[in-house]
């Protein structure tokens, strides 16, 4: 019994002994390596914090971009943290730093499509090609644009139908934003009779036009005939107006056009086709009624002869 006391004695003086040659040995190590952690979490916070406030300076960057680059460099600072301290208790950082690399490596190539649309989201957030609560249309698609993200964007057709369309499939393509530009051309165009008078359609048309608060005065609005056509000669109206007014006032203008010519008796005709109807004469050919008899005498000759 005395025996077991003594051995056990002898092996917790020896834990104590290697608790304490390692508390001495890594004393150091475990306190900078707090130190580190501690510093490191305090200058990820402060960078990031630093960081975003300084991008959203810029016009060209979103929030969302500034919010995604900021936490980027938050994280990037904490591995890199994390890597110091792995080295203050000797382990070899190379090899994790290679084994992070390879599974950067795989987990690029498994999400390629998924980092093409984030890389894609951060040129439509930088460039700007669109933003929230413009009209645009691309790959096929038109909407008004609602949120952009870094995967996919948001947006709402003319008749309130939801679309979200991956970010590489907008910046692929060639994009036509209807909202960006202040002003827009409108080109008017209705048909009017060969027979009705071209100039007074063109001064209705263009009276119209000038009447109009929502048209500019300084882009002055003009009228031509763009085509002759099958059935109508096509009178032009040109004129510009504020982006938010296009749609409107070209309904309103076709609609004031079509009570002008009323009124002035210009006609708008539709397609039409003249069909012209050749009798044809039903009687047959006289060569073809005389063949029968021919036909009878030579059969009275052959009687005739053989008699």
């Amino acid at each position: 019994m005395e025996l077991q006391s003594e051995n056990l004695m002898t092996a917790a003086q020896a834990a104590m002994a290697q608790v304490s040659e390692f508390a001495v040995s890594y004393a150091f190590s475990i306190l900078g390596a707090i130190i580190l952690i501690v510093a490191g979490f305090i200058i990820a916070g402060t960078a990031e914090r630093w960081i975003y406030r300084a991008l959203s300076r810029f016009p060209a960057f979103d929030a969302t971009l500034c919010t995604f680059l900021s936490k980027l460099a938050r994280y990037a600072i904490l591995i890199l943290v994390g890597v110091t301290v792995l080295a203050q208790f000797g382990v070899q950082t190379a090899s994790i730093i290679a084994a992070l690399g390879a599974v950067g490596l795989a987990i690029g190539l498994a999400l390629q499509g998924t980092l093409q649309n984030i890389a894609a989201g951060i040129m439509l957030l930088v460039l700007k090609p669109f933003r929230s609560g413009e009209y645009v249309e691309a790959s096929g698609i038109s909407g008004t644009i609602q949120t952009i993200g870094l995967f996919a964007t948001e947006m709402k057709t003319v008749d309130g139908l939801y679309i979200l369309a991956p970010n590489s499939t907008l910046w692929n393509t060639s994009v036509t934003n209807y909202s960006r530009n202040p002003r827009r051309r409108n080109d008017l165009v209705i048909g009017i009779g060969y027979d009705d008078d071209i100039d007074l359609a063109q001064t209705v048309m263009l009276e119209l036009a000038v009447a109009d608060s929502r048209v500019l005065k300084d882009q002055e609005p003009a009228t031509f005939v763009s085509e002759l056509g099958d059935s109508a000669v096509g009178v032009t109206l040109r004129y510009w107006t504020e982006t938010p007014d296009w749609w409107q006032t070209r309904l309103d203008l076709t609609k004031a056009a079509k009570q002008a010519f009323d009124a002035k008796g210009i006609s708008i005709p539709f397609p039409q086709r003249d069909v012209h109807y050749l009798p044809v004469d039903a009687k047959k050919p006289a060569s073809t009624a005389t063949k029968p008899a021919s036909g009878a005498r030579a059969k009275s000759a052959r009687r005739a002869s053989a008699g």
